[in-house]
């Protein structure tokens, strides 16, 4: 079922969350761990996030070292038919520009048409540790729009070097969007544009970067609405947990914090208080959330959920 028919047949706010794949060798429990608590709010779908190669150097025989291309969080597809499998939800996998050509992206959406995934969250994706900037993949896409307009063509039967029309897929495809602009945008409003162009080419839905100011959110709603962006726009949330988040989210993310919560924060000397900080932040942004109608709630946990099921708890 596609996101927007849930959206459309709620009543509700809807429970939803993302999670990553374990690191490789390990197994389908080490997430279902994390997963199991959060299954008693009955969420539709499950975002499960995909991870491009890295680079690492081997040391060889002769003491030379060589550089070597490896995968450590491999499994996004198979991960999304266990989940379907074992609970009975949708999957929604991240497809990302970087690491894939178009001809291994076309390969990868027709294995998700044969396992029956209705959603894709179509994205960039991160420049790799090594780079400076984001640099596409030769033969690749260059944006996320560019891939977009890919499962846009699938969805039409058009596929890759094939001069008549195929079997189409159905996918219903989600952008990323930044309440407070993505870091590599002139300003809000070129981002704003980019985001559009994301929705023309087909995007349907869109999932926010993480925010911890709801005004930026409800600012951002109000700015999409203006310039003709009227798919639904799913808010998303990340409890703070450790004393590690007060400088790496808001250096990683680029997101800041208000200064009612950092003032709170400041006070923390220990991750268990920076978590009951963060559960009580989130409780507050979830309740305005859902009294202002956002159509679902989406929780990136990290591969972590305790303080998710906290704060679900207590809204949901």
């Amino acid at each position: 079922m596609k996101v927007i028919d849930y959206i459309e047949n709620s009543k509700e706010t809807i429970f939803s969350f993302e999670i990553i794949p374990p690191l490789k060798g390990k197994g389908i429990e080490d997430i279902c761990e994390g997963i199991d608590p959060l299954m008693d709010f009955n969420p539709p779908f499950i975002n499960v996030t995909y991870h491009r190669e890295e680079y690492e150097y081997k040391k060889m025989g002769n003491g030379l070292l060589k550089k070597v291309s490896v995968k450590k969080r491999p499994g996004t597809v198979g991960i999304c038919a266990a989940l379907m499998n074992r609970y009975k939800v949708d999957a929604i996998p991240h497809i990302i520009c970087g690491g894939f050509t178009k001809e291994e992206t076309e390969s990868a959406l027709i294995d998700l048409k044969f396992l029956g995934v209705d959603n894709i969250l179509a994205l960039r994706g991160d420049p790799m540790k090594n780079e400076a900037a984001f640099v596409p993949t030769k033969g690749g896409s260059q944006y996320a729009v560019d891939l977009i307009d890919q499962i846009k063509d699938m969805n039409n039967g058009q596929y890759l070097y094939e001069e008549t029309k195929n079997s189409p897929s159905n996918f219903c495809i989600g952008a990323a969007g930044y309440p407070e602009k993505h870091f590599e945008a002139m300003n809000l409003n070129s981002d704003m544009k980019n985001l559009k162009k994301k929705v023309d080419a087909g995007a349907e839905f869109i999932v926010t970067q993480l925010f911890y100011d709801n005004k930026k959110y409800f600012d951002f709603v109000k700015k999409c609405r203006e310039i003709g962006i009227n798919v639904p726009i799913i808010p998303g949330l990340k409890p703070l947990t450790t004393l590690r988040h007060l400088s790496f989210i808001p250096k990683f993310f680029h997101v800041n914090f208000p200064e009612e919560l950092s003032n709170e924060l400041e006070k923390c000397k220990t991750n268990e208080e920076v978590q009951k900080v963060g559960v009580e932040w989130s409780i507050k942004q979830a309740r305005e959330l859902i009294k202002k109608e956002a159509p679902v709630l989406h929780f990136y946990t990290m591969g972590k959920g305790e303080a998710v099921r906290k704060i679900a708890a207590q809204v949901f």
